[in-house]
């Protein structure tokens, strides 16, 4: 029986996924990446990401399936066991694996050590990776193969799958829109080295100018999270290392000891979501198909839950381009996705509002939510697994 074809355009962590998913079901994959990386070497380097998400138990196990954890296991991982939210000191919601008889809730890794630790099982799975820096031109679909053209180069396959990012140049191609917005905020992330020893808890303050949040990373390495107006984060990303320190004291909860900076960016903001998550034989995964307020990280664990579903779906059909199994992938990914965004939308904008009633209410609400037993581990079940039991 011949194999079916599948292109992978964009091999960042969930484009990667996604093709090592097929790979190991069987597929012959060829993953298009314009920027393509030394997997080994990522690994071996002492270089910290500035860039961090928090991998759940769902995309943990995922990553453990995939292969991926074997190296990550081996490289920077921290685990954490709390989490917690507040918008005043002592008015706060906490979440411990504890409560859920659980060793931990999550990790914090970096974005490229997870990259990495799936591009290491390319080889094993003969994925091949083109080099292909211009745009992509034409898309050609037939009844039963689908073409991608990049120049004088074609490219054929039984499925195309979308995971080149929130500015997909495939969904473009493909006349898939998208709803959404930016929000007038932005969001600046601070590696910092701290002076103290491994955090487990992970937490996040709601304030008026939008959340600051800590994410402990593997000791020493810490990441703050800054979100606030776009044109104030630019300037304090311009300030000298000591003056930006002084805002951050001034600015977030007290940390478990002194700390120096290590790096810095800022990050616009954006939620968006295709109308759509296929056409023909194309379809979207990961942020190509969805953009959510990163407040709690949830991202990457989207696109991760896209790759389980997708690949699930697809693992006993014959013809994995056909449009009836894709529709079917859309239908069990959009309202979750669509819930997870909405979710998030209105944690941001509820907690950014000062209006005395409703500041009022949210308090209450933190300290009746902290003391609410099993709607509390329901909620913490839901976090950190992605499924609704």
């Amino acid at each position: 029986m011949q194999k079916n074809k599948v292109i992978v355009v964009g091999g960042g962590m969930v484009g990667a996924a996604m093709a090592v998913k097929l790979a190991k079901q069987g597929c012959v994959v060829r993953v298009i990446e314009q920027r393509p990386i030394n997997a080994e070497q990522i690994l071996q380097s002492d270089t910290i990401d500035i860039r961090v998400s928090a991998i759940n138990r769902f995309s943990e196990n995922l990553l453990d399936d995939l292969g991926a954890m074997t190296h990550l296991k081996q490289s920077r991982l921290a685990p954490y066991q709390q989490l917690e939210a507040f918008e005043r000191v002592g008015d706060n919601l906490l979440f411990d694996c504890k409560d859920i008889n659980t060793t931990h809730l999550g990790h914090l890794i970096e974005n490229k050590l997870i990259q990495a630790s799936l591009w290491q099982q390319f080889k094993q799975h003969d994925i091949e990776v083109l080099d292909i820096k211009s745009a992509i031109c034409v898309i050609e679909q037939t009844a039963q193969d689908i073409t991608l053209i990049y120049g004088e180069e074609r490219y054929s396959a039984d499925l195309v799958i979308a995971a080149d990012g929130g500015q997909s140049q495939l969904r473009a191609k493909a006349n898939i829109g998208v709803t959404g917005w930016q929000y007038q905020q932005h969001c600046m992330g601070v590696l910092i080295k701290l002076d103290a020893a491994q955090q487990i808890k992970t937490w996040q303050q709601f304030k008026p100018s939008g959340p600051v949040a800590f994410l402990p990373m593997q000791a020493p390495y810490a990441n703050l999270i800054w979100y606030d107006d776009a044109a104030k984060l630019q300037r304090l990303n311009k300030l000298p290392t000591d003056q930006l320190k002084q805002q951050i004291i001034e600015n977030f909860a007290p940390l478990a000891g002194d700390f120096e900076i290590v790096n810095q960016a800022v990050f616009p903001l954006a939620r968006q979501h295709a109308n759509q998550y296929s056409s023909g034989r194309l379809v979207l995964v990961g942020d190509a198909a969805h953009t959510i307020n990163p407040l709690a990280g949830q991202g990457v664990n989207l696109g991760f839950q896209d790759v389980a579903a997708l690949g699930d779906i697809l693992a006993t059909v014959d013809d994995i381009g056909a449009a009836i199994h894709l529709k079917h992938y859309e239908q069990s990914r959009r309202k979750a996705n669509l819930l997870m965004m909405s979710m998030m939308d209105a944690c941001y904008f509820g907690f950014s509002n000062q209006l005395t009633p409703l500041q009022w209410a949210r308090n209450r609400f933190l300290k009746l939510a902290n003391n609410a037993g099993p709607v509390k581990n329901w909620v913490l079940k839901y976090a950190i697994s992605g499924e609704m039991k």
